[in-house]
């Protein structure tokens, strides 16, 4: 591996909305963001989706490709 041609990685703190913070490292420094694997319904079920549903996209989306 050629020397002083890769990035320097630091200790990089992600903060999700939720209040979840994942400490790593990271190119990019620290960041926050709005949605992570604690709250994502995806992982943690449908009970939270009608939380970050605010619209109804899921509920509309449901009525419209339901079978028959």
């Amino acid at each position: 591996m050629k020397p002083e041609i890769h990035p320097i990685l630091k200790p990089a703190t992600i903060a999700c909305a939720c209040g979840n913070v994942i400490e790593t490292r990271s190119v990019a420094g620290t960041f926050k963001i709005d949605i992570c694997s604690a709250c994502h319904p995806f992982y943690t079920g449908s009970g939270q989706a009608r939380l970050l549903d605010a619209e109804g996209r899921v509920e509309r989306f449901k009525r419209k490709y339901k079978r028959a």
